[in-house]
C-alpha cells in the first residue's frame, strides 16, 4: 500500500515535509523512511535532504513492521473501541502517549503493548508502535491507535485530509466574545522558552474552530474542532485570545486550578473512516470526574445551571 502526499510550498527538505505531513511520524522517522528507499517521486527514492517542488506527488511505501523495543506494561487501559486494525482508548489526565526522556515507563503505549500482544505498527520505529497521533501528558480523551501498517497509513492521510476530526471540550478562563470563531494564528517553539510553543509568524499552520457551550461566571465552556494538530494548539490558541484553558499550569496560572490534575480539556470526539470497510465511524467518551465537578462547582457559582450558548 502507498500514501501519495502533495507538497504545499516549494523548497521543503524532504524530511521535514514527511514529518509535517503525516501527523504523528516524527522526524527521524521520516529520515528512516527516506534512508530506506520507502519515499519516492515519479518513480525514484526521495534523499532526506532533496528539496521538493510546490505540487510534486510525494509517494510513502508501507515499510516492513519494525521491532517493538518498548517495554509491554500491565497497566489500566480504557479502551472505548478495538478490532483488528485499530484500538481506541480514552486517555487520563496524567498518562504520557509514548516513551520519552524522563517517562521511560507507564505510558500508553506500554499499556498497549500488554493489552494488544505486540500487535501494533511499526512505522514509527520501536518507541511509538501505532501511534497515529498524540494528546498532551495533562490532557484526557480520546486516542486511536494503529494495530497495523496499513491502517497506521490509512489514518495518518486522513489526518492530513482532515476526514480524521477530533472535537474537544474545555472550559477557558473568562468570557469569550464570540459565540463561536476561528484561530488561524501558526505555531513554533516559543523562541525565549524552547519547552513552550508559542504563535511565531512563518511557524507550521494551526487552525482551531471553537464554539460556546454554556457562559458561566468569570469562565466559558466551550467545544474545539481541530483542522490542524500541532502541540499544545488548543491551549497555545486560547491563550493567544487571551482565554487559557482552566487549569494550565504552562500558558496559563502556574498554580493551576484547585481540584484539577491538568488543564481542563477532553478529547471528547473522534471521528474517522475505518482502514478496512470504508465506513465512517465516531466514537465518544464522558468527561472525567474532575471536570464535571469544576462545571457543576463554576454552575453553582453563579447560582443556577449556566446561561446555554
Amino acid at each position: 500500500m502507498k500514501l501519495t502526499l502533495t507538497v504545499p510550498e516549494s523548497g521543503l527538505r524532504a524530511d521535514i515535509f514527511l514529518a509535517g505531513a503525516v501527523e504523528g511520524l516524527t522526524r527521524s522517522a521520516a529520515q528512516r523512511l527516506l534512508e530506506a528507499g520507502a519515499v519516492s517521486r515519479g518513480g525514484r527514492p526521495v534523499g532526506k535532504s532533496e528539496r521538493l517542488p510546490a505540487g510534486a506527488a510525494v509517494e510513502v511505501e508501507v515499510p516492513e513492521p519494525a521491532p517493538l523495543e518498548a517495554v509491554a506494561e500491565d497497566l489500566p487501559l480504557d479502551v472505548v473501541y478495538e478490532d483488528g486494525d485499530v484500538i481506541v482508548v480514552n486517555k487520563p489526565v496524567g498518562m504520557v502517549v509514548h516513551p520519552a526522556p524522563g517517562h521511560p515507563a507507564g505510558t500508553v503505549v506500554n499499556a498497549l503493548l500488554y493489552h494488544c500482544g505486540g500487535s501494533l505498527s511499526g512505522i514509527n520505529g520501536v518507541l511509538r508502535p501505532g501511534i497515529v497521533h498524540r494528546i498532551d501528558r495533562d490532557t484526557s480523551g480520546l486516542l486511536i491507535a494503529a494495530k497495523n501498517d496499513r491502517a497506521h497509513l490509512a489514518l495518518a492521510a486522513q489526518l492530513q485530509d482532515h476526514t480524521l476530526r477530533r472535537v474537544y471540550h474545555g472550559v477557558v478562563v473568562g468570557k469569550l466574545r464570540e459565540d463561536r470563531g476561528t484561530v488561524d494564528a501558526p505555531l513554533d517553539r516559543d523562541p525565549k522558552e524552547r519547552k513552550r510553543m508559542a504563535v511565531v509568524p512563518g511557524g507550521r499552520e494551526a487552525v482551531t474552530h471553537y464554539a460556546v457551550l454554556e457562559r458561566l461566571e468569570g469562565y466559558t465552556y466551550a467545544e474545539f474542532h481541530l483542522e490542524t494538530g500541532r502541540t499544545h494548539q488548543i491551549r497555545v490558541h486560547m491563550a493567544h485570545l487571551g482565554h487559557p484553558l482552566l487549569g494550565d499550569r504552562v500558558y496559563g496560572s502556574p498554580k493551576g486550578y484547585p481540584g484539577l490534575a491538568g488543564q481542563c480539556l477532553h478529547a471528547k470526539e473522534l471521528t474517522f473512516v475505518h482502514p478496512s470497510t470504508g465506513r465512517e465511524m465516531t466514537v465518544e467518551c464522558p468527561l472525567p470526574d474532575d471536570f464535571t465537578r469544576v462545571l457543576a462547582k463554576l454552575r453553582r457559582r453563579r447560582g443556577g445551571e449556566g446561561e446555554q450558548a
